[in-house]
């Protein structure tokens, strides 16, 4: 008799089992009548199982965090959720590149007139604007000041598709490693709005100057000022050393620092998000002639982390040419829905779409940057009058010492209608 010299596994006994017990019933005849076949088919029909097989709707969650509320980033979280921090755009870097481009004697002698500055006191002194303790407002210093502290932040604007104003913000501080969020639309997280995907831009201020060729650094060099020395200009066709000279002599729209026009310039529709303060007026003040409660209520949660800083003192602007110099930078580098930046359009970074083309805004150069800082002045040419023309001027001008051509780009707004 044989006999097994090591058990058999449980796991083949079982298998072994199963396959005999399945080999006998195969055997074993089964019949079935009509009348059981009725049954089994009937009792088949109502254990069946109705499932109704709908989609499931995807919603797009936005930032965890409540408006005013940061958090520190590990450097994993700044590389995917911020694109890293680039070192090419550092603030020294980003110094470097305005000093190599402008030196400071240049800037000078661009601007002799500019507020504050020792040929500004010879003109002012006895005028009603003049003021004996006036200080360099537009100064070089305070200029690369400015450009050293816009470069340690990075700007995310988060915006539900399909629309131009459902947004979230977030600004990240380089050196600190801290994000915040600054911004949120108060209908951003409705359930309707959640349904809607979230497409991101992020803006590094360290890319100020730091763009392209060479040539398009100084072509953006060039826009950036001559559109600052129209905006600040207190030159006229006779002035003493030409118009151009006057660049940068005003810092304040000369009718909202008179109480001339005391509109409070507070936009009904941005009211809530960016609450006007009372008996404040956000009329136009610094390099850019910054106006509107939600321009210094966007600025200065970019620049403070806190919106409430010039939504409250808004004179901050006209009074520290450092802050001044960023609002303008910060304004230049900023898209706003439905406008492209003013920095991406001159570099060539911005792509038209049809409907930038209907509007004749398909020909990156000059003359876009001036519909995205000013609409109001869309269609007009380098005519007598015409504010074009001394922007034109400026540019024409600053671009020519920096030895750039400019002779195919388009310079004026002629055929563009605002965006």
């Amino acid at each position: 008799m044989s006999k097994w010299n090591y058990p058999l596994p449980s796991k083949l006994l079982h298998r072994t089992v199963c396959l005999s017990l399945g080999a006998v019933l195969m055997a074993i005849p089964v019949t079935v009548t009509a009348a059981e076949s009725k049954s089994i088919a009937a009792s088949d029909q109502k254990a069946s199982i109705s499932v109704d097989i709908t989609p499931i709707e995807r919603s797009y969650e936005g930032s965890t965090l409540v408006v005013g509320e940061n958090r520190y980033l590990t450097l994993k979280e700044i590389e995917s959720e911020w694109d890293g921090i680039d070192p090419d755009y550092e603030p020294d870097q980003a110094v470097d590149a305005v000093k190599t481009l402008l030196p400071q004697k240049e800037y000078e002698d661009l601007f002799p007139n500019r507020l504050g500055s020792p040929e500004w006191h010879k003109v002012a002194k006895g005028k009603e604007y003049f003021k004996e303790n006036q200080l360099d407002y537009f100064s070089y210093d305070n200029l690369i000041a400015a450009v050293t502290e816009v470069s340690n932040i990075k700007l995310k604007i988060s915006t539900r598709k399909g629309t131009t104003s459902i947004q979230e913000i977030h600004r990240f501080d380089k050196d600190a490693r801290i994000e915040t969020l600054i911004s949120r639309s108060s209908d951003f997280n409705s359930v309707e709005n959640r349904k809607k995907e979230i497409e991101t831009v992020i803006i590094d201020f360290g890319t100020f100057l730091k763009e392209g060729f060479k040539k398009d650094r100084k072509s953006e060099l060039a826009a950036f000022l001559a559109n600052l020395a129209h905006e600040t200009g207190g030159g006229w066709a006779t002035a003493p050393g030409g118009e151009l000279k006057w660049g940068l002599f005003w810092n304040e729209n000369i009718a909202g620092r008179t109480g001339v026009n005391m509109d409070p310039f507070v936009d009904p529709a941005s009211s809530d998000l960016y609450p006007g303060v009372k008996d404040k007026r956000y009329y136009g003040r610094g390099p850019i002639m910054l106006s509107w409660n939600f321009n210094y209520g966007l600025f200065s949660s970019i620049i403070y982390g806190d919106k409430n800083v010039l939504l409250s003192k808004p004179e901050i602007v006209a009074a520290d040419g450092r802050v001044g110099f960023m609002t303008a930078i910060l304004f230049w580098m900023t898209p706003q829905a439905p406008k492209p930046s003013a920095h991406d359009v001159i570099i060539n970074k911005w792509k038209p779409s049809k409907v930038d083309f209907a509007k004749g805004l398909g020909q990156p150069g000059f003359g876009i940057t001036i519909m995205v800082l000013n609409g109001l002045e869309a269609n007009m040419g380098e005519t007598e009058g015409s504010p074009v023309k001394r922007r034109a001027g400026h540019y024409r001008d600053i671009t020519s010492r920096m030895g750039v051509d400019i002779t195919s780009e388009k310079i004026d707004t002629l055929g563009m209608k605002p965006f």
